[in-house]
């Protein structure tokens, strides 16, 4: 009897190890469940990520402003719920967040792109915006000529902060001028902290948003960024695929703000 047992026992230690190993599609790998309009009504709060630059979202004294801020208030004002703002310069980690549901919404200039909608359900375009080449203007001391035609970024080493929309376009300049353009990416830069790079002699040329670079280049006059990189392109704020609900609440707000 107690061999018989023991004999049962070795056989239910086997099969549960070989169901732990093969998983036999029983027991389904743990999935977090999508979190759309619904479930961030019940939670009352909506979970936001957006970059903290001069532009979409800054601090001047005791007063928060930007573009990107004062849209994240007018959709707490008209969904009800309370829009908890985090701040990330990192692309790879708001991908990872939102895909993870500690983010609902990407605040921040999504370019509208075939790659983006790949990845990502964009909301209706809240702005236009360009990437510019950030350099020195050349100076008695200078040996770097300006660049205005896109074809002398060939060889050159262009910083860009890591995830940015600007390495896409520059791949493909890369491309189109059959010569290598290498890019310097960059964790935990933002688009400013690269400026001041430029500006102190510290890198040679950088590609960030015309915006960011028109505002640094009035705190910083020996800053030029008169050189388009890409075309005007629309850009959006971007939620999960799995989010339908979510991305009709947000278009409707949206589009209801810039009527």
């Amino acid at each position: 009897m107690i061999r018989r047992r023991v004999a049962y026992w070795g056989v239910g230690a086997v099969a549960l190890v070989l169901l732990g190993v093969a998983g036999v599609g029983l027991f389904p790998r743990f999935r977090v469940p999508p979190r759309d309009f619904p479930d961030i009504q019940s939670s009352g709060e909506l979970r936001v990520a957006t970059e903290y630059n001069g532009v979409g979202y800054y601090v001047s004294g005791d007063t928060v402003a930007g573009f990107q801020y004062e849209l994240c208030r007018y959709v707490e004002q008209r969904s009800g719920l309370k829009v908890r703002i985090s701040l990330e310069n990192n692309w790879e980690s708001c991908l990872k967040k939102l895909k993870d549901n500690t983010y609902d919404v990407l605040a921040m200039n999504v370019p509208v792109t075939r790659e983006s909608r790949e990845l990502l359900a964009l909301t209706v375009p809240v702005t236009l915006g360009r990437q510019v080449l950030v350099q020195r203007k050349s100076g008695p001391d200078d040996s770097l000529p300006l660049i205005r035609n896109q074809m002398d970024l060939a060889h050159k080493t262009i910083w860009v902060p890591e995830g940015s929309p600007g390495i896409l376009r520059l791949r493909h300049l890369s491309e189109e001028i059959a010569e290598p353009v290498y890019i310097r990416e960059v964790g935990d830069y933002t688009q400013e902290d690269i400026l001041y790079l430029i500006a102190y002699d510290e890198a040679d040329y950088a590609v960030v948003d015309r915006e960011v670079a028109q505002k640094g280049a009035k705190l910083f006059p020996q800053l030029d960024v008169e050189t388009d990189i890409s075309f005007t392109q629309l850009q959006a704020w971007a939620v999960r695929q799995d989010a339908p609900v979510l991305l009709d609440s947000l278009n409707g707000w949206i589009a209801e703000r810039f009527r």
